[in-house]
């Protein structure tokens, strides 16, 4: 990557700290690979082999300044920005403390407690050192938003891609269960898992894991992942529920992440069809919100997303049942480094930005009987919420 890119992304860094009112700038600092935001969001190769701890102070405006120990010196290269060497720790401290006199707010990888894990990369040492200056440390939340989950047209046609084409897989897996059956063919979870693997492969795309099959009882076990040597068959009047996310193989492509579940018989029992229909309600009352918040001009926070889906669950009398977040957002990485649709697991106050991406995808586990779960990826737009891989599942679908 030349430097014309770095140089263009801390002018858009600058540029995004100029509508953070009450912040000064945004300090990064790493210690041997310790916040992999940092290298994502200023684009710098996380393959390096850095051993000391570097800074670099990006202000609102003006010239950013770097950090560094005189043994790696050229670490920052790529990046603009006059270069302060140290040796000790007193140097160290003694320059940061020259660095951010003056600075009341910086913004940097830290989450006030922890409400938020994925984004709280700086240690609490760190954040006592910073704060001994008389700084004040806030989250660079938003920030990281911008910059990690904010997609481009390109990307979201690549994401177009790869959920039409899962929604593709999906009905060519159920086809080869009922094929299987049919033709009493046996077939594992393991063998549907691979099959499903094989299709995504075969489509130009990739995958970070494989995908989940999940059969009755492994159902209600949200990550179950089945191996070649403990995987139960696939028989006839079973619940079978897939999980899968690839992206394209191209360079800055994006996930697509979807979940169905299908039952190997004619008619799928009232329970299971009952149970889908209490997690349909939630993902689609979650959607709606999501909707009716945008066409009212306001994007809402993760948090509330969750509190919408998992109400209409909890009023269903399943809510001790739903155990964990309704979605998670969507990037390069199949979960990704926006704002999560989590009011569970962490209460997530990030706002969902435009033109970002993320899962919606309740679920109810009943232990030792099987498990539902529905799952759409949301893109959204300045002005609505749109979601791609249709049609979207009404029901369990009948196998045979």
């Amino acid at each position: 990557m030349n430097q014309t890119a770095h140089h263009m992304r801390i002018r858009a860094i600058q540029t995004a700290l100029l509508d953070q009112e009450t912040v000064d700038g945004w300090l990064f600092y790493d210690f041997r690979g310790s916040d992999p935001l940092a290298y994502q969001v200023l684009l710098l190769d996380r393959s390096r082999h850095v051993t000391r701890r570097w800074y670099y102070w990006i202000p609102r405006t003006g010239e950013p300044v770097k950090l560094l120990h005189r043994i790696e010196p050229h670490v920052l290269d790529e990046l603009p920005g006059h270069t302060h060497l140290y040796v000790s720790w007193e140097q160290q401290r003694t320059a940061l403390d020259s660095l951010l006199r003056g600075r009341r707010h910086i913004a940097m990888q830290y989450s006030p407690l922890n409400a938020v894990p994925y984004l709280s990369r700086v240690d609490a040492g760190t954040i006592e050192l910073i704060r001994s200056f008389g700084v004040d440390v806030v989250t660079s939340a938003d920030l990281v938003q911008r910059f990690e989950a904010v997609w481009t047209e390109a990307q979201l046609e690549s994401h177009r891609y790869a959920v039409t084409t899962l929604r593709r897989i999906v009905d060519e897996a159920f086809t080869h269960v009922t094929s299987c059956l049919t033709h009493q063919r046996p077939l594992t979870e393991y063998g549907l898992q691979q099959f499903i693997l094989s299709r995504i492969h075969d489509t130009d795309m990739t995958t970070s894991s494989s995908p989940i099959a999940a059969v009755d009882a492994h159902s209600a076990d949200p990550h179950y992942s089945p191996s070649e040597s403990d995987s139960s068959p696939i028989t006839r009047d079973s619940l079978v529920l897939i999980d899968l996310w690839a992206k394209q193989t191209a360079p800055g492509s994006v996930y697509g992440d979807i979940t169905w579940t299908g039952y190997t018989g004619q008619r799928v029992p009232s329970k299971h069809g009952l149970i889908f229909q209490h997690v349909r309600q939630g993902r689609d009352a979650a959607v709606s919100f999501v909707q009716t918040q945008l066409a009212a001009a306001r994007f809402p926070y993760g948090w509330e997303v969750d509190d919408v889906c998992r109400d209409k669950i909890r009023e269903a009398g399943y809510g001790d049942f739903f155990i964990h977040r309704t979605g998670h957002s969507i990037g390069e990485e199949v979960h990704g480094n926006g704002a999560n649709i989590d009011n569970l697991e962490t209460h997530d106050e990030r706002q969902i930005l435009p033109h970002t991406c993320f899962s919606i995808e309740p679920g109810i586990y009943l232990p030792g009987e099987f498990g539902i779960r529905s799952e759409l990826d949301v893109y959204v737009t300045d002005h609505e919420a749109i979601v791609h891989g249709l049609p979207l599942q009404t029901e369990v679908v009948a196998l045979l």
